[in-house]
């Protein structure tokens, strides 16, 4: 090992590294809390190493890949280190994608074995009418729960040697340039986000990191499973986010740190107050975005809430460290692993204050993505000029704060999901009395963005909002699914033909709308 620290850890090491370290640092702390069930640390390898064995035997090796296609569970968590035991990639698959979208991502990873919860197999189906290529195993269900523990009956198989900047798994972008892209990420790549989170956010062994969102996300894999790794602390990982049951979970689970994303601190503050509202063990919130509110909830919660700027490609260049003042509507400067731009089209720095896009250069070799996997064109674009371009909006101030403003990229931001609008398109054209649709981000009052759509239907088809809808909600990931839809005749284009949607919004919006949620037309 070269000894790169980040804080006080070695990212020259690999995740299989690391969970074999803490398994012999720390046999009998709980590693993962999920479902009511605690596992250690020990136990989790002896796990690994088993499943890992059975994997084998299904063709998964050194410079393979593996699809997942399940929900949170300790099975999809094994799965994740068992792939990474025998040197394989591990591609998780949003478990809401259907149709076009499930298999475009599928062949494009081209995986040796494809994992899948059982109840989720007929989506496989659905979007393989002809049958997947690869080799499918279902992983059964337990009280609704998968569960990979009659496949870690075998003999334990050692580790496949692997360096920290071979590939550890990739994670599909949401498509805010096109079709979601997978990303090519190394071992250093989730060590250094772990390790860049540890410090910053101060995190100790005694955490319970508490995560609800999904393990195809960055939030519970590099940022929630990882830093535990690292530190000997517990991943308490949820299947869902669910208002309801929040507070409940992160006090059962014992939680001291938490993250979000989306509407999700917004939904948790418009709750109704209760009574034992600060009665709880969370002592630090972080994620994006935070409102101009989050003092009260600060005070109401009785924790401390801190801002970070980061994406599947970019890892963490922007936090707010703990010990370090807050500004106002900062999401923090950056971090020393990273040197950053803000730039104009042409790449050339702006003024502190001027609106950017934000450029980013890892001071660390394998700390961003190596690139977008099977897709060469799209990789040299994002690296164009030796930096990698976010397509983010932001600016600085004159103490080197950094401001988000906004996406320059094709996408929608709703429900802490990037929603890719040309899949949306593709999805909602799929139905036959469609033309032509542009889908478009509009302003919501609890989440970031609410889809709407501009849809073009075949003259005489007599096609209609409910009837659209239906075929959305049989064919589209829920967060896809259009709020707005907007019937039109024509939609404004540029010179190459492409569609405006800058004009779209500026010359269609004052159309009539129909308004799934308020059932009604404005």
């Amino acid at each position: 090992m070269s000894g790169t620290l980040v804080g006080s850890i070695d990212v020259d090491q690999t995740l299989t590294d690391l969970l074999v370290a803490a398994a012999e640092k720390w046999p009998d702390r709980v590693f993962l809390r999920m479902d009511g069930v605690d596992t250690t640390f020990a136990e989790f390898r002896d796990q690994t190493a088993r499943l890992a064995g059975r994997l084998a035997a299904e063709g998964v090796g050194p410079g393979t890949r593996m699809n997942v296609l399940m929900r949170n569970s300790r099975a999809c968590v094994q799965s994740w280190f068992a792939a990474n035991w025998l040197g394989a990639s591990w591609v998780p698959v949003n478990t809401e994608w259907r149709g076009s979208t499930l298999a475009n991502a599928v062949t494009l990873t081209d995986p040796t074995l494809i994992i899948v919860d059982e109840d989720l197999r007929g989506h496989l189906h659905e979007a393989f009418p002809g049958g997947a290529a690869t080799a499918t195993l279902s992983a059964p269900l337990t009280g609704g729960v998968a569960s990979l523990d009659e496949w870690t009956t075998g003999d334990p198989v050692p580790p496949a040697p692997q360096a920290s900047t071979e590939t550890a798994g990739m994670l599909y972008t949401s498509g805010t340039t096109g079709r979601s892209k997978a990303c090519v990420l190394s071992h250093r790549y989730f060590v250094t986000q772990g390790a860049i989170a540890v410090r910053d956010f101060g995190l100790r062994p005694d955490d319970v990191l508490y995560c609800p969102f999904p393990l195809f996300h960055a939030d519970a894999t590099a940022l929630t499973t990882v830093p535990a790794l690292l530190i000997g602390a517990t991943a308490a990982l949820s299947r869902r986010f669910s208002a309801s049951r929040f507070w409940g979970e992160v006090r059962a689970s014992g939680a001291t740190v938490f993250d979000f994303m989306g509407a999700t601190l917004s939904i948790l503050y418009k709750a109704p107050p209760a009574p034992d509202d600060a009665d709880n063990t969370v002592r630090l919130a972080w994620g994006v975005p935070v409102p101009d509110w989050a003092p009260d909830f600060e005070r109401r919660f009785g924790l401390d809430v801190r801002e970070l700027y980061g994406s599947v490609e970019a890892n963490i260049p922007i936090t707010q460290p703990l010990g370090r003042p807050k500004v106002l509507g900062s999401c923090g400067r950056v971090t020393p692993e990273f040197e950053l731009r803000v730039a104009t089209e042409a790449g050339d720095p702006v003024a502190p204050g001027d609106v950017g896009e934000l450029l980013i250069r890892p001071r660390l070799a394998g700390t961003v993505l190596d690139g977008y996997f099977g897709d060469p064109e799209a990789t040299a674009r994002a690296f164009s000029g030796l930096w990698f371009h976010s397509g983010d909006l932001v600016r600085t101030d004159d103490d080197d704060n950094f401001f988000f403003v906004g996406r320059g990229k094709d996408s929608i931001r709703r429900r802490g999901e990037n929603i890719s609008a040309l899949e949306v398109e593709e999805g909602i054209e799929a139905h036959p009395d469609v033309l032509e649709c542009a889908a478009v981000g509009v302003p919501s009052e609890l989440t970031e963005e609410d889809v709407k759509v501009f849809v073009i239907a075949r003259p005489g088809s007599g096609l209609d909002a409910d009837t659209l809808w239906q075929h959305c909600d049989a064919t589209m990931a829920k967060f896809q699914v259009p709020r707005y839809i907007t019937f039109v005749t024509d939609l404004p284009k540029t010179p190459t033909g492409k569609i405006s949607k800058q004009e779209v919004v500026e010359s269609l919006s004052g159309l009539v709308t129909h308004d799934r949620e308020a059932g009604s037309i404005t």
